[in-house]
């Protein structure tokens, strides 16, 4: 017999330098990081609220279980990017109900900030050594 396929969504967050592949799969509300719980893997309390708020937003807290891959950065910019793909996931998953929903609240705009580079003569991007006349 041939096994049926499971169904799921997906949506690559991106946050700064850190990336996020994100999974949606029909499940009880259970968010595995890198094969870690989110109590495990976030040690903040407002990470893991950052990254639980698309699913509150759209009220699907309890409906799927997200499965992320979280790459470089650090673990603020990895929250931000999880959040970024899980709102793009919901929008695959059912862009009618919930794309108007996560636009609104700013869940599907990839922040754009970055990091800027140093500069040629500087210590870091601004920061310049002391000034002195003599």
């Amino acid at each position: 017999m041939a096994k049926k396929a499971a169904v799921y969504y997906m949506g690559t967050g991106r946050r700064k330098d850190a990336v996020a592949s994100v999974r949606l799969t029909p499940g009880k509300g259970k968010i595995t990081i890198n094969g870690k719980d989110i109590d495990e893997y976030f040690g903040l309390e407002t990470l893991k609220i950052l990254v639980r708020q698309p699913l509150v937003a759209t009220e699907t807290e309890g409906k799927f279980d997200v499965i992320v891959k979280a790459v470089g950065g650090g673990i603020s910019g990895q929250a931000g990017a999880i959040r970024h793909g899980i709102a793009r996931a919901l929008v695959e998953a059912d862009e009618a109900a919930y794309k108007a929903t996560l636009k609104s609240s700013g869940f599907l705009t990839r922040d754009a900030r970055m990091k800027e580079r140093k500069k040629p003569g500087l210590k870091k991007a601004r920061k310049a050594s002391q000034f002195s006349k003599r």
